[in-house]
């Protein structure tokens, strides 16, 4: 099992090590199994200008398309993606926000990946204080319309800055609940597939890609056969 890390921040917070404690019991009870990481702004240093390009004509065409390209080979090889960010001003950091919107095209309005339909992932977030709910939707938004249909969330108010100043019960409670996460992860592994609201929402886009409205988008669904009979869910 593969599982890839994305970093939020280029920070080793109190974020980053429950990620990281997560993917190490994933990797321990998975034999052959190891894990990556992606670190931002770091790998992604330029922001989404929002030109479309990535939308209405090809993701290859995207200004920034030297760095993203070798951030997706690394996501379409993971079988798990641990999403994680800290809490800023309420909300997932910049960095983290600016890596989904050069993924927009990949919503399963615009052109899926069938390799999303068969992952699990994970959203991490931490605070001193509260925001880990609206901070795991920004990312867990962009998961569900990328297709992914496991989709595990943890966000922990930690009451304090760093991870060696989490108090020890917080601590004991981090590790039951990856532990948790790392057996869930590990039965589902080789089971994962869409259950009914994913393939209604797909169902509903793959009408969208009959008519079509924008034909790099239906020129795709085409040709991966989904306006036929295939399904990216099925091999």
């Amino acid at each position: 099992m593969k599982i890839l890390i994305v970093n939020g921040s280029d920070h080793k917070g109190s974020t980053w090590q429950i990620a990281k404690n997560l993917a190490e019991k994933i990797v321990r009870k998975n034999q052959g199994s190891s894990f990556e990481e992606i670190w931002l702004p770091r790998e992604l240093p330029d922001f989404c200008i929002g030109c479309a390009r990535c939308i209405l004509e090809n993701e290859k065409d995207c200004p920034h398309s030297t760095f993203v390209e070798k951030l997706t080979e690394k996501i379409d090889a993971a079988d798990v993606l641990i999403m994680e960010s800290p809490v800023y001003v309420m909300h997932c950091a910049a960095s983290m926000k600016n890596f989904l919107e050069h993924y927009a095209y990949r919503w399963m309005v615009h052109r899926p990946e069938e390799k999303m339909f068969r992952k699990q992932a994970v959203c991490i977030s931490t605070a001193a204080g509260g925001g880990m709910k609206k901070t795991n939707t920004d990312m867990k938004d962009s998961l569900v319309w990328w297709g992914i249909p496991r989709i595990y969330t943890l966000g922990k108010a930690v009451a304090a800055i760093g991870y060696d100043h989490i108090s020890e019960k917080k601590k004991e409670q981090i590790d039951r609940k990856t532990k948790q996460l790392a057996e869930k992860i590990t039965k589902q592994s080789g089971h994962v597939s869409p259950g009914s609201m994913l393939k209604l929402k797909f169902y509903i886009f793959r009408m969208m890609q009959q008519k079509g409205w924008n034909p790099a988008d239906q020129k795709y669904w085409v040709e991966k056969g989904w306006t036929g009979k295939k399904r990216p869910w099925k091999n």
